[in-house]
């Protein structure tokens, strides 16, 4: 693969891009990233990637922009530690199993479950989220062993594409566990962090990462993820899920267009 100037400037502006916004909604960012990576190349003439290398890629880099992301909430407040306990374990394994596993994947199947989780979230996004913000942050509670199920089962999901699930984390947090907005950002931060170990050790075992755009990607990540963190802790929490409803949403499109 050759690595152009503008290669390199594409990679680190799809990772700038796409952490920016992960810090800011409360996920890894392989949601954007992973069409992104796919397209945007090709696009413009650059080496292409394979569903594979853009999965390990996402991998890697999702770790990295949830560290910045994670450090920068460390103080506010918003970090739930039996929810990053529960789901977190939950997920770790979850995600271990479905990156170990993928190796024997079609690019096909990787796509077909990135369209199907990133279908399911679209949908729970738009569905009313009515008082949870109004929930004080040390009155929260909820169903550890529900969480812990569904954590799992994303996790399994999320290890396959490479993503570390928090796109479909953050609804079910919102909706089904009734966690405050502000909390499900920062929080799901914190577990999609541990999510990504899982998935990023399942895909360096199995030889799935480009070392070269994995590097760009943690540098762009490393920067992006901690600025757009501290600017999603001033938006108004209505606006940040409709950012990511529509976010959600418009990859599901995309990714069920190219399938069929």
């Amino acid at each position: 693969m050759e690595y152009s100037i503008l290669f390199i400037i594409t990679l680190f502006l799809i990772g700038f891009v796409g952490s920016f916004i992960s810090g800011m909604v409360g996920i890894g960012g392989s949601i954007i990233k992973y069409p992104m990576l796919l397209y945007i190349p090709a696009m413009i003439g650059l080496s292409t990637f394979t569903a594979h290398e853009v999965s390990g890629i996402s991998a890697i880099q999702v770790l990295f922009a949830t560290i910045g992301g994670v450090w920068a909430y460390r103080k506010s407040g918003y970090l739930n530690k039996t929810l990053i306990i529960y789901m977190g374990a939950a997920i770790l394994i979850g995600s271990f199993i479905g990156g170990f596993g993928s190796q024997d994947m079609s690019e096909d199947g990787i796509n077909l479950v990135y369209g199907i989780l990133a279908t399911i979230a679209a949908v729970m996004m738009f569905i009313p989220k009515k008082g949870i913000d109004d929930i004080p942050l040390d009155q929260v509670t909820f169903n550890r062993w529900i969480a812990a199920f569904f954590a799992f089962i994303v996790g399994i999901g999320a290890g396959i594409v490479g993503a570390a699930g928090a796109f479909i984390l953050v609804p079910i947090m919102l909706v089904i566990l009734k966690i405050p907005t502000r909390m499900t950002i920062a929080t799901s931060l914190a577990i999609t962090f541990i999510s990504s170990i899982g998935s990023t050790t399942g895909k360096l075992m199995t030889g799935q990462v480009l070392f070269v755009p994995a590097v760009i990607m943690i540098i762009a990540s490393l920067i992006a993820s901690p600025l757009g963190a501290k600017y999603g802790q001033k938006i108004n929490t209505k606006i940040l899920q409709g950012i990511l409803a529509v976010l959600i949403l418009g990859t599901a499109i995309k990714i069920w267009l190219d399938f069929f």
